[in-house]
């Protein structure tokens, strides 16, 4: 590289994201430095634009993020500096990390669950991220570095971060065979969850949403019914499908305090409901139906550990469809453009990337 400085988003604080020119970070011994392909934009950023306590303290929440920080946790890009102690990876490689930054020492990353570590460090929050021309992938990211083929085009490899988190989603509902589902959000998540819960055989797989071009993709992927809540008799839809018992697993994606209650209502009893949503306060909730009633089993889900192969060899194979999600592309100067498209759903939109 010759450049000395790049154009970067960085966030100083609620509502105060500025494009400043910024040095070039440079690879330690064990770092690399990767040229950004695309970064997504995902509803986490727009929560953190608007100042939600889970980011920036507040409501009995602690501070998270670390400003000055430039955003972004969604990236794909190739490596144009390689620390001197690298020997796993090559210039020019195109490559993807786990979007968290595990300690290594705390009690979960010693049992193995690092996408639980206790410092909780990730790109786009605590360390610069994606909305930048270069990256620096740092030391503790090295072992979960993975390799991204050249044939998965942008628009799917830039979804490779979310649909991890959708893949780890699906594995934590333990959706057996003949299983009927109901899949709340049809959001770039949930859509990237449609591949994953097909592969295990589920009698029915139902999508809903509110916006009907969302339900339209779902559809495509293989939703076997689409319904949208404020138009549709879910009761009746779900009882129609499992004789009035209700549906075996609710994910519930679509980050809406009803699409929670929802789930809890339409679950048969001793049936499963994850939980994968990042919400901007908390959600009340009967308990007497999650235990009493039901005796539901409540999981929650939190990133992609151990995904990210699994969906590059699904996105190769054409069993996790991507085809239709990113509905707009744009330079990173547009970023403001791209938060509202992504707080809004205007024109359709989907999910928004931006190309440093």
């Amino acid at each position: 590289m010759t450049e000395s400085s790049m154009t970067a988003v960085v966030e100083y604080g609620p509502n105060q994201l500025k494009l400043e020119s910024v040095p070039i970070p440079s690879a330690a011994a064990n770092e690399v430095v990767i040229e950004v392909e695309a970064c997504g934009v995902c509803t986490s950023d727009v929560k953190a634009w608007h100042g939600a306590p889970r980011y920036w303290g507040g409501n009995g929440q602690p501070k998270w993020i670390r400003e000055p920080v430039v955003p972004g946790h969604e990236f794909i890009g190739h490596i144009v500096e390689l620390g001197s102690e690298v020997e796993e990876f090559s210039v020019g490689e195109r490559v993807i990390t786990d979007q968290i930054i595990p300690c290594g020492h705390c009690r979960y990353c010693r049992r193995g669950e690092y996408w639980m570590c206790e410092r909780h460090d990730m790109y786009g929050f605590q360390v610069n991220g994606g909305w930048a021309k270069y990256m620096k992938i740092v030391s503790d990211s090295l072992p979960y570095l993975y390799k991204v083929p050249e044939e998965i085009p942008t628009s799917a490899a830039v979804l490779l971060e979310p649909y991890a988190c959708s893949f780890h989603t699906v594995e934590r509902g333990n959706i057996q065979i003949g299983d009927v589902v109901v899949l709340s959000g049809a959001g770039p998540l949930g859509l990237g969850m449609i591949g994953p819960i097909l592969q295990r055989g589920p009698q029915a797989l139902v999508v809903l949403d509110l916006k009907p071009e969302r339900l339209a993709v779902a559809k495509r992927f293989g939703a076997h019914h689409v319904l949208n809540p404020a138009t549709d008799d879910l009761d009746k839809a779900i009882a129609d499908l499992t004789e009035g018992y209700g549906c075996d697993v609710y994910i519930e994606a679509a980050s809406s305090g009803k699409s929670v209650l929802q789930g809890l209502k339409l679950l048969r009893k001793r049936g499963t409901f994850v939980e994968m949503s990042v919400f901007g306060g908390e959600i009340p909730a009967d308990w007497s139906i999650i235990g009493d009633s039901k005796e539901l089993t409540i999981y929650g889900s939190h990133l992609g550990p151990f995904c990210y192969p699994k969906v590059i060899r699904g996105m190769l194979d054409g069993w996790i469809p991507t085809e239709g999600v990113v509905t707009s592309t744009l330079p990173l100067a547009e970023f403001e453009h791209g938060l509202h498209m992504m707080e809004t759903g205007e024109n359709g939109s989907i999910k928004a990337i931006l190309k440093p």
